[in-house]
């Protein structure tokens, strides 16, 4: 069994809170597989009873007569025992179809259109149930139905929604028991989606590649009514390549218009951004500067919810590591609960002609989290002179007194260079360094990191 304990801590705390918990994530992340195998699991070995477990698979075509919300209510209140705590399951909930309130159709039951008033939708089924003293209501739903956006519109702030992600590099490294270099490697080439881990190398790619266009694309087609795909497929290509690159909508659009020899508009390429984003697929980070401390511009870096689907996009070429790199780093401090900005700060200094002029430097991560704040370098290698200098100008530029760190892409514990600034490997980094804080409560200062 692949471990997910993140999550399973978060079930835990969650437990009987009165509110319903919607399970949200890209798909084939492990959802189902979290709710119905590791939590039911943790429920039994608890005391609870399997008679107090109710899962409701709506995929399954045997439970197709509780697509029906009235039904599907109905279910399972006569299944609950009213005098103990029951644990129920809806797995891909979006199947539930809306019907108008049978009141106004004379008792039949009637598919309610978008705009209906009077529709009864999973949502009242959810919140009815989970007022239930004897009720704790558990539902996952696909992507082209319930997206993150969708469950914040529906349920407000009357529901718990745990976000889930591919497996962090921590729980890849816990199944394959060991953080080795090559470890490292494997899972920068192929990610952490579960099955994809489960698979051989050759398998693993054609499973990657299969999943935009049987699964993802088709859930964005379907959930936003487009008509084709082509203009989808060519902007997930492009943001591939210019993975960690700061850039705007109108910047995009230039890309694409050299890249697929025909316009898009960048309110368009704003529209697709964001289906990618709702669907899970990327996730942005906003420039923030530094010395005024407030987010600043349009320009955003983007960045794969998995390095094995950023990849598979690319046919697993790998042309710049260090874009591997980062994205992993990304997504890490995102697991850690970060939040994640793009850094910049501007100075003024002199020329070789002793001109005073004003030099804008990028800090590729900010990261916070509670009081304490990081900044965050990102590149491959620092074996020449000349890449090194480039890494550490802004460090020496900024002349604050915040502590420097460079974490570097092989076996190394923590030790201090000439410079005071940090060096560590990326393994003791990702796994150790960045949880440290929690016991670090003596720091007043941030941290500055630079990945290799």
């Amino acid at each position: 069994m692949i471990e997910r304990n993140s999550y399973l801590t978060k079930l835990i705390e969650a437990k009987e809170n009165g509110f319903p918990k919607i399970i949200t994530g890209i798909r084939r992340c492990g959802k189902s597989y979290l709710l119905k195998e590791i939590y039911r699991n943790y429920l039994l070995n608890s005391g609870v009873s399997d008679k107090n477990i109710l899962v409701i698979e709506l995929d399954d075509l045997r439970n197709i007569k509780y697509r029906n919300p009235l039904e599907l209510d109905k279910y399972i209140r006569e299944k609950c025992d009213s005098n103990t705590m029951n644990y129920v399951f809806i797995d891909e909930l979006q199947l539930v179809t809306p019907i108008i309130n049978p009141i106004f159709t004379n008792g039949k039951y009637v598919i309610a259109q978008k705009d209906d008033k009077d529709a009864i939708t999973f949502v009242e089924v959810v919140l009815g149930l989970s007022r239930e003293k004897h009720i704790d209501v558990y539902a996952t739903g696909s992507n082209s139905k319930m997206l993150s956006t969708d469950i914040i519109t529906e349920f407000r702030d009357k529901a718990t929604n745990i976000k889930i992600a591919p497996l962090s590099f921590e729980e890849f490294c816990n199944y394959k028991g060991n953080s080795s270099s090559d470890t490292v490697f494997e899972y920068l080439r192929y990610g952490g989606m579960p099955l994809a881990v489960l698979k051989k190398d050759n398998d693993k790619k054609e499973y990657l590649k299969k999943l935009f266009e049987t699964t993802y694309f088709k859930d964005i087609i379907e959930h936003n009514n487009l008509k084709k795909s082509e203009a989808l497929d060519s902007l997930c290509n492009i943001i591939s390549e210019v993975t960690g690159q700061l850039f705007n909508c109108e910047k995009i659009s230039k890309i694409y218009k050299s890249f697929a020899k025909e316009n898009i508009d960048k309110e368009t390429v704003k529209q697709y951004l964001d289906y990618f984003s709702n669907a899970f697929i990327i996730k942005e980070a906003s420039r923030f500067d530094i010395k005024g401390n407030k987010e600043i511009g349009a320009l955003r870096k983007y960045y794969f919810t998995d390095n094995g689907l950023r990849n598979a996009r690319l046919n697993f070429a790998y042309d710049d590591e260090g874009q591997m790199l980062e994205n992993m780093v990304y997504n890490e401090l995102i697991y850690n609960d970060y939040s994640v900005n793009v850094g910049t700060f501007e100075k003024y200094e002199k020329d070789e002609n002793a001109k005073s002029i004003r030099r804008c430097y990028e800090i590729d991560f900010i990261a916070k989290k509670g009081q304490k704040k990081y900044y965050i370098q990102v590149c491959n290698d620092i074996s020449s002179i000349e890449t090194r200098a480039r890494e550490i100008k802004p460090y020496l530029a900024l002349n604050d007194s915040f502590q420097k760190i460079i974490v570097i892409n092989k076996p190394l514990e923590e030790t201090m260079d000439k410079n005071g600034f940090i060096v560590i490997g990326v393994s003791d980094f990702l796994l150790n360094f960045i949880k440290k804080w929690k016991l670090a409560t003596h720091w007043n200062s941030s941290l500055w990191l630079v990945f290799f």
